[in-house]
């Protein structure tokens, strides 16, 4: 019998584990729509502010061997516009059984709280709460995911506008991940996206004498986020037991079954796409099957958290 990829997602039915991650695919209905028809099993947005963003200048987003540093700067339309992308987006993907999930930034609590009842409007499917962007320190301070306090304060006040179901988007830059996860839990999540990219980090261009970057500083994303990422859902997941959408990294299927060890249920997906486009999810969707199947695996459920021990 063939493996099965499906998993169940905060009482969400997903064809398989991947997601689309936030941010690498745009704010487009179309293009998330897109990403569903292709074989993601859910997709999630491009987090949005209550004000619209410019965002920085290009480049912004460049390849490295390791994979992506990006400083994109968190640019969107609006909580209002996105609303409506959001309303077109749910119109393309309900028919594909595919799950949309909306993400929100802001500057304060009051400004989470804002952009989750805008869109919310749009009755996605799960609010992501991105408390966690190393690109824009400078205008915003530090992140929210650095401290449980602040990480309760964020969740605490979307949670008191919004009942549905709530992710919190946590950073690998802090040393005590799992107690921002369980102070965000105890705030009202029910579950979290790990993790965000790493960093900032830099590179320069040799030729130019200067960095790649026009924001000098990016975050760290693909293939050398996997092992910080792994590490982070297995802590997270050791210590609570709210669903995981474990993102950094997942370029392979022997990646994802990685992740799912550590505890993850789903797999965001997004550096990946950047070289391959939408094909990666089939790609990654045969890979894991055909793995699972030479190791006797039948569901995910079998294996996961397994490395716990």
């Amino acid at each position: 019998m063939e493996p099965n990829l499906g998993v169940n997602l905060a009482g969400l039915e997903l064809h398989n584990p991947f997601v689309l991650a936030s941010g690498i695919w745009g704010s487009a209905a179309e293009t998330l729509i897109r990403a569903g028809q292709a074989g993601a099993g859910a997709v999630t947005s491009k987090s949005c502010s209550v004000v619209p963003r410019r965002g920085h200048p290009n480049p912004a987003v460049l390849p490295w061997r390791g994979g992506l540093i990006n400083a994109v700067g968190l640019a969107n339309p609006g909580a209002a516009e996105e609303r409506l992308i959001l309303r077109d987006t749910q119109r393309g993907l309900r028919p594909l059984g595919v799950p949309l999930i909306a993400s929100i930034f802001g500057g304060t609590p009051d400004e989470y709280a804002r952009a989750a009842e805008l869109v919310a409007q749009a009755e996605p499917d799960i609010i992501e709460v991105n408390i966690s962007c190393p690109n824009v320190q400078n205008e915003f301070g530090v992140p929210f995911a650095l401290d449980p306090g602040a990480a309760a304060q964020v969740t605490a006040a979307v949670r008191a506008v919004y009942s549905g179901r709530l992710f919190i988007k946590l950073s690998p830059n802090t040393p005590a991940i799992t107690a921002v996860a369980r102070a965000a839990a105890q705030a009202g999540a029910d579950g979290f996206t790990a993790v965000n990219t790493l960093g900032p980090g830099m590179l320069i261009d040799t030729h130019a004498r200067m960095p790649i970057l026009s924001n000098r500083i990016g975050g760290i994303s693909g293939p050398a986020l996997l092992p910080i990422a792994l590490r982070c859902v297995y802590e997270i997941t050791q210590a609570l037991s709210l669903p995981v959408i474990g993102t950094g990294g997942i370029a392979s299927g022997e990646a994802a079954l990685q992740m799912v060890m550590a505890g993850a249920t789903a797999l965001g997906v997004g550096s990946a796409l950047a070289g391959e486009g939408t094909a990666v999810f089939q790609r990654l969707s045969a890979e894991l099957r055909t793995l699972m199947a030479a190791e006797g695996i039948a569901a995910l459920s079998e294996v996961r958290g397994c490395a716990h021990g």
